[in-house]
């Protein structure tokens, strides 16, 4: 399949090859363990709560995720998704109906988050990685949302899945920003995206790796702008998150990218 890309010719690449440099943290409750096509799958609870208020309980939500001993990088929770999944919980009372799309989702703990809060969600990852489209099955499975879709999108690849989609309100990206050679592949499907909803936004957090490269430059070529949301405005400015060992210590920022025209 041919790849589209503004201003360029048609190019096509596997992410296949995609691999992490570190395995992330064992999880550190798991809930289980059982294959996964010779791997071993190990259940984890996320377990997101708010302060309770005067003579009422906090509200308490939790998800459950597979996570997967795989050296594809799609099959387990990374810092990033725990700090785009805290957003949306502080975000919550906004959810209910909205249109929301998550990509290259994997384990997709954001979207099953955003589900949960009453979102009418679709998760995708590459339709060259049937494995992490699988793990998004499982994580829907675990959380009993049937009605969650699943769809294979490859950044930049203008597929009927993609052409078929309807106007999302909201797109979730969790750590996509990881190799410079795809950033404008990604930035290339959420311009299609806006262009059926220029009113979209895309949630996104990337975990700060190197001073080298910067997102602004491709932003401004796509007509986009973004904002960057501090961590501690939404109670993420911590090593743990949601009872887990994650962030940690990793540097995580959280921006909200939109269209550059809906400010016109």
């Amino acid at each position: 399949m041919a790849t589209w890309r503004r201003g360029g010719g048609p190019r096509a690449r596997s992410l296949g090859s995609r691999r992490p440099p570190l395995l992330p943290p064992a999880p550190d409750s798991p809930l289980g363990e059982r294959g996964f096509r010779g791997h071993v799958v190990r259940a984890q609870r996320f377990r997101f709560s708010e302060e309770p208020g005067p003579g009422a309980e906090g509200a308490v939500l939790e998800v459950h995720v597979p996570q997967v001993l795989h050296l594809q990088y799609g099959m387990y929770v990374w810092p990033c998704a725990v700090v785009l999944a805290q957003y949306l919980w502080f975000h919550r009372r906004s959810l209910p109906g909205k249109a929301v799309l998550e990509i290259g989702g994997g384990v997709s703990l954001p979207g099953i988050m955003a589900a949960k809060c009453g979102a009418e969600v679709i998760l995708s990852d590459s339709s060259e990685l049937p494995h992490c489209l699988e793990v998004c099955r499982q994580s829907c499975q675990m959380n009993n949302l049937p009605r969650v879709r699943i769809i294979g999108l490859t950044w930049g690849h203008m597929s009927q899945e993609l052409l078929a989609l309807p106007p999302q309100d909201i797109l979730l990206a969790s750590d996509v920003f990881f190799e410079p050679e795809d950033f404008e592949d990604i930035l290339t499907t959420v311009y299609f995206l806006m262009q059926k909803n220029p009113k979209v936004q895309l949630w996104s957090t990337y975990q700060v790796r190197s001073a080298d490269w910067s997102l602004e430059a491709l932003l401004y070529k796509w007509d986009m702008k973004c904002v960057h949301i501090p961590l501690e405005s939404f109670d993420a400015d911590k090593e743990n998150i949601a009872e887990s060992a994650l962030p940690g210590r990793h540097t995580v920022e959280m921006l909200v990218i939109s269209f550059a025209k809906d400010s016109l």
